[in-house]
């Protein structure tokens, strides 16, 4: 099985409206568990497409089927932050999302910067282990306290100088 990262189009739209609206992975996620419209999922999606700084890339096994989503994004000149999300569930657990984070890892060296970072949900300990397996090191907490549905996160990093 071999795992691609591919650029968003416009027809991309159908997986994220699927994929939003998901309560399950909406609360591993961002927590939130509010309905989302179709004009929200299109303002949304419409700003990743035209988002220049930012990096999103559909993550495809065997060049066919749309698993899940990955994006990368400038945080300062040396830092910058990863999201994953594997969409659809029956590939949960099978090494996808650990394939994408490394291939996508070989891309963002290519932009110069020494460190990633990301948050997880501190209970979402399928996706902590993934990263970890990637060479992710937890370097502490981070609090919202504005955030009703995560008020809490799990910081880590990846040191590209590895």
């Amino acid at each position: 099985m071999r795992i691609i990262l591919r650029k968003l189009k416009p027809s991309d739209i159908k997986y994220f409206t699927k994929w939003w609206r998901d309560r399950f992975l909406l609360k591993l996620t961002s927590g939130v568990l509010k309905p989302i419209s179709n004009q929200e999922v299109e303002r949304c999606f419409n700003k990743m497409l035209s988002n220049k700084k930012d990096q999103h890339r559909l993550i495809l096994l065997n060049n066919k089927n749309v698993i899940g989503h990955i994006a990368f994004y400038r945080i300062t000149d040396k830092i910058c932050g990863i999201q994953i999300i594997i969409g659809e569930k029956k590939y949960w657990g099978k090494g996808y999302g650990s394939s994408a984070i490394r291939i996508a890892l070989k891309e963002i060296r290519e932009y110069k910067y020494k460190k990633v970072c990301l948050e997880v949900r501190p209970d979402n300990l399928r996706a902590i282990e993934a990263y970890k397996k990637c060479g992710f090191k937890p370097c502490g907490f981070k609090k919202y306290p504005k955030n009703e549905f995560l008020p809490i996160v799990l910081k880590m990093f990846y040191d590209l100088k590895e």
